[in-house]
C-alpha cells in the first residue's frame, strides 16, 4: 500500500507521495511513486500512483516511451489535461487487459493514479482514476484527491484545508497528513516527494523529497506533536470527580 495526496488551489497545486512498496512484512522496498512529464512553457504532467506496482511501473514506461512519438500515448501531445488523464487511462486499461489473468492467482493487479498539472491554454487541474480506469477531477468543493491508504490523513484536511489556502499552508497540511498515515499504517513511509506547483510556471523546481530524518520533516512532525497535547492537556476533562 501506499498513500498520494493531490491539492487543488488558486495559486496551483501540492501534490505528495511516500515511498514504501511491501510484498509482504519481509518484503519492503522503496520506490518513487512520482512520475513528472513537462515541456518548459508548455505543460506539466504529474503521475501519482498506488495499487500493484508493476502495473503502475509499466503505465508510467509506456507513456514514457511514448514521449515525442505523436502517438496515442504522448502525453505531449496531449490539447488538455483531460485528454492526458485519458491516455493514462487507457494506457493502464490496455496493461490490465493483458496481466489480469495472470496476476489473478497470486493478487490484485489493479492500481489508481492521481494525474495533476497544467498545460498551456488552461488553468490547472487535478485527476483521479479508480482501479476501473475510470476518473473524477477536482474542483473548488473537492478540491484534495487521494489514493491508497487515505483514512488516516484526511481528518487534518477535511478540519483546516480550504480552497483559498495557499501553497505553502497546504504544503504544511500534506505533511501533517502523511505524518498521521505514518504514525497509523506500516505499509507507508518515507521518503515523502512533494511537489509544490505554481500555477503557469510549467516547471518542478518546487520538489522536495523529505526523508525519515530531515530536519524540516522532523521539525514540522515535533511542532505538531507538542501542540497537540499541549491543546488536549487545556480541554477541560468530559467527567468530573474523577482523578
Amino acid at each position: 500500500m501506499t498513500y498520494c495526496l493531490g491539492i487543488l488551489l488558486p495559486e496551483g497545486l501540492v501534490l505528495a507521495s511516500d515511498s514504501r512498496t511491501n510484498a509482504g512484512v519481509d518484503q519492503i522496498a522503496i520506490v518513487r511513486k512520482l512520475a513528472t512529464f513537462k515541456s518548459p512553457g508548455d505543460r506539466m504532467i504529474a503521475l501519482l500512483s498506488a495499487g500493484n506496482l508493476a502495473t503502475t511501473q509499466a503505465v508510467v514506461t509506456l507513456l514514457r516511451q511514448a514521449v515525442g512519438s505523436g502517438e496515442g500515448r504522448d502525453l505531449m501531445a496531449a490539447k488538455t489535461l483531460f485528454d492526458a488523464a485519458t491516455m493514462v487511462s487507457d494506457t493502464y486499461r490496455a496493461i490490465l487487459d493483458r496481466d489480469f489473468e495472470a496476476v489473478k492467482p497470486y493478487g490484485d493487479a489493479t492500481g489508481s493514479f492521481l494525474i495533476a498539472g497544467q498545460i498551456k491554454g488552461e488553468r490547472q487541474r487535478l485527476f483521479q482514476m479508480y482501479p476501473a480506469g475510470n476518473f473524477v477531477e477536482a474542483t473548488p468543493r473537492t478540491q484534495f484527491l487521494q489514493i491508497g491508504e487515505t483514512k488516516y490523513g484526511k481528518p487534518i484536511l477535511d478540519r483546516a484545508l480550504h480552497f483559498d489556502s495557499a501553497i505553502a499552508y497546504s504544503a504544511k497540511l500534506a505533511l501533517l497528513s502523511f505524518d498521521a498515515t505514518i504514525r497509523s499504517n506500516l505499509s507507508v513511509g518515507p521518503p515523502i516527494d512533494l511537489l509544490c506547483y505554481k500555477k503557469d510556471s510549467f516547471s518542478t523546481d518546487g520538489l522536495r523529497k523529505y526523508s525519515g530524518d530531515d530536519e524540516a520533516w522532523e521539525s514540522i512532525r515535533g511542532a505538531y506533536s507538542a501542540g497537540l497535547m499541549s491543546v488536549l492537556e487545556n480541554i477541560p476533562n468530559p467527567v468530573t470527580g474523577i482523578d
